[in-house]
């Protein structure tokens, strides 16, 4: 297990990750709302309602959900603001403060937007078709941060970041261990059928979707398995003085 909490890759283009502090502040003051004071029955209708549950979603398409608050694929988009605890939440936004920022920089406001929600609505999809008949909700940011942590595996490899080992131990270890180690248990868990309830299929989903978008959403001047944006090579123009 590694917690991390700062990387040394400095932003390059955009003054600051507007996109990417907006996402979390949004994610914080829904489950303020939501989640965070409320009782388990509670904070579990709220889940049922605008979360994906896949029974529901399947039957939606034949007949309508009674009292259901929303139109079920909307479930798609709202249920990525929705997080099961306290701990879910705040490992989540720590994995977007950590490595969000960079990929946003290499995108630009608008395109990383579009990318992060299409990264969750994958994920969300991903875990649709492999569980179709479930009816447990479907909450949390992660399809859509797994394709942040693929793009930023893809565009900064080479960079260090500086976590916590096991949860305790301080260490700094290359991205693509601390990130690799990830996506390599992500996948191990899927195929073993191992890790609890977790929505194993949204994280291999949005780690797939990041990894196939991020060449198209990217801005040119962007390199992959770099530690450094290039920026086009430009001839400086200095003005003559006569004699």
């Amino acid at each position: 297990m590694f917690v991390p909490l700062h990387d040394d890759t400095p932003l390059k283009v955009i003054r600051f990750q507007f996109v990417t502090i907006a996402i979390i502040a949004g994610n914080i003051l829904v489950f303020l709302m939501t989640g965070a004071f409320q009782s388990e029955t509670m904070l579990a209708g709220v889940a049922t309602s605008f979360g994906v549950v896949p029974s529901d979603l399947t039957t939606a398409f034949s007949q309508n959900i009674p009292y259901s608050p929303i139109p079920e694929p909307l479930t798609f988009l709202t249920y990525m603001f929705l997080h099961a605890g306290w701990l879910h939440l705040i490992s989540n936004m720590l994995f977007l403060w950590v490595f969000a920022d960079n990929v946003e920089d290499a995108m630009g406001h608008v395109r990383f937007l579009v990318f992060y929600i299409l990264c969750g609505l994958v994920g969300g999809g991903a875990h649709l078709l492999f569980n179709v008949a479930s009816q447990a909700p479907l909450v949390g940011a992660s399809g859509a941060i797994s394709g942040v942590l693929a793009a930023y595996l893809l565009l900064y490899p080479r960079v260090r970041v500086f976590g916590l080992a096991f949860n305790i131990l301080p260490v700094s270890i290359p991205v693509w261990l601390a990130l690799g180690t990830w996506v390599v248990l992500q996948i191990f868990h899927l195929v073993t059928a191992q890790g609890g309830a977790t929505a194993w299929w949204a994280h291999v989903g949005g780690l797939a979707a990041g990894a196939a978008l991020v060449g198209i959403m990217k801005n040119r001047d962007v390199v992959f398995f770099s530690h450094e944006r290039r920026l086009p090579v430009t001839v400086p123009h200095f003005p003559l003085k006569r004699r």
